[in-house]
């Protein structure tokens, strides 16, 4: 897994670099025809070409800013020539900058409206660039040759944008289906307070009739109890409210997450599943037990889909300082290309927002010897902010994200 990252991450520089290239060969051209021609204003469009290589080369950073700016000075340059009647033409530079600026936009401009208008000044600019032959015949060849040329940039970027919005889409219908699970869970955290509460309740009673001065702690016991009550709804149906919060459930113990360990050993890799010293049932909030739960459960699920290739797994359960790490480590994996090519990954984006909306937080990725690593940071006791994760050093804190 560590490999293939790599090995897209280099792809990507590659690919960016080839295309800067690409842009210096055309600003050569255009360097040699505006040395060798005698047109007025043709020495402008080089310069042209330079910003256009800047602004492609910066269109990470800042979406608008250089796409603006060089279609304002594409069409200044125009003008000029225009102005001291050249009869020029289109640079070459400038033009494809022109056309990587306008799928880029059309891909990463918010909101679409904004990405359509950009898109459309791009194709007036080069349309208008078209003109600088001043003559009749040409000016009309070279403007349908840049109508064709932007129609499958506006085409490709457009494509692009969908899968984008796909992606998002599914995304927040991960996020949905999350603060549904939770809406149903509600009831059950409900029932699981209250019932402890009338319990004490009960016995607090029987008690009072038997010795009355152990009322007092008894009373206590059930303030205590109700306080946990209100704090766990409260945080619940904040994450119901949040859009972008996620859920967890209450009534997970650690001999559930021993059993869920043994039943995927017998039916794929082994897995080491080892629980540091401190942790105990009583130990973690119901919350942060199920959520780790929920994160071991997806982690192993992951490895079984994405990487049946896998060696053997290895999971740790450790608590230092009050925050709680669950680590999970698989080696040897052989993944699909073809499974890794997809993107993925909502099963991780579920798990994110529950750990997330305890005031934690979760890694996932390749770690520097070649392992693939889940790592869920959480506070004992919720969203619990003198605990969070941060506050002091991580055990093991992996190299980048890890799954």
């Amino acid at each position: 897994m560590g490999d293939a990252n790599r090995f897209v991450y280099w792809i990507q520089r590659l690919s960016e670099i080839a295309l800067l290239c690409w842009l210096g060969l055309l600003l050569l051209f255009d360097i040699v025809i505006a040395a060798t021609t005698s047109v007025d204003g043709q020495f402008l469009v080089p310069v042209c070409g330079v910003y256009g290589i800047y602004a492609v080369w910066r269109r990470g950073r800042s979406r608008i800013r250089p796409f603006a700016v060089m279609m304002a000075l594409s069409f200044t340059v125009t003008i000029t020539m225009a102005v001291i009647g050249g009869d020029g033409i289109p640079g070459f530079a400038e033009t494809g900058a022109l056309l990587v600026l306008t799928i880029g936009g059309l891909r990463w401009i918010e909101p679409l409206r904004n990405a359509a208008l950009f898109s459309v000044a791009s194709m007036l600019v080069l349309e208008i660039s078209a003109a600088r032959p001043g003559q009749d015949e040409p000016s009309l060849a070279a403007g349908f040759l840049l109508f064709v040329a932007w129609s499958v940039a506006a085409g490709v970027g457009a494509y692009l944008r969908f899968q984008l919005e796909r992606r998002r889409e599914a995304v927040h219908s991960v996020r949905r289906t999350e603060r549904l699970e939770l809406a149903r869970e509600l009831h059950d955290l409900v029932a699981h307070h209250i019932t402890g509460i009338v319990v004490q309740a009960q016995a607090a009673r029987v008690v009072a009739e038997q010795k009355p001065e152990a009322v007092l702690p008894a009373l206590d016991a059930i303030a205590g109890a109700g306080v946990d009550a209100l704090t766990s709804m409260r945080r619940l149906v904040s994450v119901l409210r949040a859009e972008d919060e996620a859920a967890r459930s209450p009534g997970t113990r650690l001999a559930d997450m021993r059993t869920l360990v043994e039943r995927f050993s017998s039916s794929g890799p082994q897995v080491a599943f080892d629980i540091g010293q401190g942790i105990a049932d009583d130990t973690l909030a119901p919350e942060v037990m199920t959520t780790l739960h929920r994160v071991l459960q997806e982690s192993l699920t992951n490895v079984r889909r994405h990487a049946p290739g896998t060696g053997w797994v290895e999971a740790d359960l450790r608590l230092v300082e009050r925050v709680v790490y669950l680590r999970v480590r698989n080696y040897g994996s052989l993944s699909d290309p073809r499974v890794s090519g997809l993107g993925g990954g909502f099963g991780l984006v579920g798990m994110a927002e529950r750990v997330e909306a305890l005031g934690g937080r979760l890694i996932a990725g390749p770690t520097p010897d070649g392992a693939w690593q889940v790592l869920a940071e959480l506070p004992v006791h919720g969203d619990d902010k003198s605990s969070r994760p941060g506050a002091s050093g991580s055990p093991g804190r992996p190299a980048g994200p890890g799954g």
